[in-house]
């Protein structure tokens, strides 16, 4: 079983270690102690409340489309020349940079604080992990 300290808990769900604390005292969340002592909540627990509590713009794209993994979030700054751009989001936490031509950039009408999805295909996302190896 994977355990997270309360400070890392509190980095996953966006809010403060003292909120984490409250909600295993008020009993949302089950916390326990780790033989060093310190307050700990399950990971698989944790994983449930994020994904409840995740909040997911909505897409202002409203196509039907096979990806799954669709980011809603807004330009944040847009470099081009005459032939390509660098169009950078923020997406919730996460900074996305995609490369495109400077026309797709012209015709889709991006600039900072147009909101925009950004869509990953899953076949070219790398998983990684701490202190692992295969």
């Amino acid at each position: 079983m994977t355990s997270l300290r309360v400070a890392q808990a509190a980095t996953f769900l966006g809010v403060s270690d003292d909120t984490v604390r409250r909600w295993i005292e008020q009993g949302a969340l089950t916390g326990h102690k780790n033989p060093a002592g310190h307050t700990v909540v399950d990971g698989s627990e944790l994983a449930q409340l994020v994904r409840r509590n995740a909040v997911n713009p909505e897409d202002p794209a409203k196509v039907g489309s096979s990806a799954r993994n669709r980011l809603v979030g807004l330009v944040t700054a847009v470099t081009s020349d005459r032939v390509m751009s660098q169009v950078e989001l923020q997406c919730g936490p996460h900074r996305i940079v995609s490369l495109m031509s400077t026309e797709a950039v012209q015709d889709l009408g991006l600039e900072p604080g147009s909101v925009a999805t950004a869509v990953v295909k899953s076949t070219a996302v790398i998983v990684e992990t701490e202190g692992r190896t295969c």
